[in-house]
């Protein structure tokens, strides 16, 4: 009989899941951030933790991981699902209607940030290279924590919100070449380093740009032909196997695999399957950065915080103390209000999770010595730890700093920049969904349409028309669509039930948004307004009409323009009839 014994790490997977389903969600009733519930259940189980005690009670090592080796390697999964998703969620257009907050906010931050606390490394005693790592990975806030405490607020569509998203973002774009820089700081045995630099740069932009190059040739047709079979299970498998072959690709030049997860995200993100690639993904990343966060806190020797917990405290202060200083000031210069201004401060003041990649790495090449690298871990993971309740002040403060009503003109202007806004989701595109989308195109009301089928959703693509792939009975789906930003969702798909748990749901999780449906017959549109819909209207090409009416009247068209538009769109038809 086989020995299930000799599984690899099989015991320390156990733990690991036991912490992921048990523990963890006790953290998320007490309302503490999952990724700081890892990182004090990493430092409770792991070898400075309960692994102590082992020896006095053996009990214990049933419950303990002391063997980092093989954590850290799957965790490393972890940082390529990270940087997979960082690049997924960004594109050419997306960076480009940001681009005065990204690039000049987010680029500010990081430079006068980084060379600040580089600096004050230095005035220490640490040598240039390792200031200069220093000096980078602290510039940079948590991604995880910061989001998180945005989204519970249901505060990323303010002015705190775009602004501290433009700035995340351009520290996660920086990510990759931090990375890319300690590693040639680690590689360093001598001669000269600008040439070496150069000499790394150039290799590293050829792999890049042959690896965007093919993948723009050959993912997006793989991936068509994959939907085509309407199979989950061979999907999922294509986008894991787009993942890990590009990571193994830049792996295997000598380039971080972060690297290449990056360019996978960034060349999937540029085709209709982005949102459908996001929400499948989203569990394995989940877990997989649970798996690092825990790992993390398995390697922090807290008990030195007893042994200098002067220098620790003074270092945290320290820490949210300059970069508050120097992220305030330059949202101030970028024309936000005070109170914005000092709450995006202290907001964005910890360390972040790249934070314990960078050191981490620096610390295997020798850059770092590990007594300056486990100092400044257990500093970056108390910012992190102290976040919410600082955030939480922070509110409070900018609340009480509010005087006068101005501010809410920065708002509203902030409201118009990056991701769309006021606008339709079309659930469905095709005969219905596309008469519809050509009647608010007329009237200049932007749409966004998600269909299940690929090959109608390639064809409305190659027309330019902001169609993707998913699955519009997703209630994730439909968050990617910024539905609580939209001005009404319009559900075309001829799949009777579906259209019903859609309604259904979207009633329960948005109740004011206005739903129109399409409807079987006269039986289907009574139970779909039973389920809430807004309008239920029987289908024909007539009454896809009907529907169009029924939302442009609904967004405020007047109804002379309303019969003039419908009675153009049946001329059409006819056309199309005959033709």
């Amino acid at each position: 009989m086989e020995d299930h014994s000799t599984i690899p790490y099989l015991r320390e997977v156990v733990i690991f899941l036991v912490a992921a389903g048990v523990v963890v969600p006790l953290f998320h009733r007490l309302r503490i951030s999952p990724v700081l519930g890892y990182l004090m259940v990493g430092g409770l189980i792991g070898p400075f933790g309960l692994a102590l005690w082992a020896d006095k009670l053996p009990v214990l090592s049933y419950a303990v991981i002391s063997d980092l080796e093989g954590v850290q390697a799957l965790a490393e999964l972890g940082v390529i699902f990270l940087l997979f998703t960082i690049g997924l969620e960004l594109s050419l257009d997306r960076l480009w209607a940001m681009r005065r907050l990204v690039f000049g906010l987010g680029s500010l931050q990081i430079l006068i940030t980084g060379t600040a606390i580089g600096l004050v490394a230095w005035e220490f005693g640490n040598s240039v290279p390792a200031s200069i790592v220093l000096g980078a990975c602290l510039a940079l806030s948590s991604t995880a924590i910061v989001m998180q405490l945005l989204m519970q607020s249901r505060r990323l569509a303010t002015p705190l919100g775009r602004s501290s998203f433009s700035i995340l973002l351009m520290q996660d774009l920086a990510v990759v070449p931090i990375l890319f820089m300690v590693g040639v700081l680690g590689a360093k045995t001598g001669g000269n380093i600008g040439l070496d630099l150069l000499l790394a740069l150039g290799k590293a932009v050829a792999v890049i740009v042959a690896i965007y190059a093919g993948g723009r040739l050959i993912l997006r047709p793989v991936l068509r032909l994959v939907a085509h079979s309407r199979s989950p299970e061979m999907f999922m498998a294509a986008i894991l196997l787009a993942v890990i072959g590009i990571s193994a690709i830049t792996g295997a030049t000598g380039l971080s695999m972060a690297l290449g997860a990056f360019l996978a995200g960034l060349l999937l993100a540029e085709t209709e399957f982005r949102h459908e690639v996001e929400v499948d993904i989203e569990p394995f990343k989940g877990l997989m950065l649970g798996l690092f966060f825990m790992s993390v806190g398995m390697g922090i020797d807290w008990r030195l915080v007893g042994d200098e917990p002067f220098w620790i405290l003074a270092s945290v202060a320290g820490l949210f103390a300059l970069k508050t200083v120097v992220t305030a000031g330059l949202c101030l210069a970028f024309g936000l209000p005070r109170h914005t201004s000092i709450e995006a401060g202290l907001l964005l003041g910890q360390g972040g999770e790249f934070a314990f990649i960078v050191v981490g790495l620096a610390m295997s090449l020798a850059l770092l010595p590990p007594d300056v690298g486990q100092f400044m871990l257990i500093v970056a993971g108390l910012t992190m730890l102290v976040t919410p309740l600082v955030a939480s002040a922070a509110g409070k403060l900018a609340m009480r700093m509010e005087r006068d009503s101005t501010s809410r003109s920065h708002e509203g202007q902030l409201e118009r920049e990056g991701d769309m806004t006021g606008h339709v989701i079309l659930a469905g595109f095709g005969r219905v969904g596309r008469t519809l989308a050509t009647t608010l195109e007329a009237e200049g009301v932007p749409y966004l349409a998600l269909d299940a089928n690929a090959a109608g959703v390639a064809a409305a693509r190659a027309e330019g028309l902001p169609v993707f792939y998913g699955n519009a009975a997703r209630l994730e789906m439909l968050n990617r669509t910024h539905i609580d930003r939209a001005q009404a969702v319009v559900v075309t798909m001829d799949a009777p039930v579906e259209a019903e748990k859609i309604v259904r749901e979207i009633r329960q999780a948005w109740p004011d948004i206005p739903v129109y449906v399409r409807a079987r017959d006269g039986a289907h549109a009574a139970r779909l307004n039973a389920a809430g819909a807004t309008m239920a209207v029987p289908e024909t090409i007539e009454a896809s009409l009907q529907l169009a009416g029924r939302v442009l009247s609904g967004l405020g068209v007047s109804d002379e323009v309303v019969q003039r538009r419908l009675a153009h769109q049946r001329i059409i038809e006819e056309t199309l009839k005959k033709a």
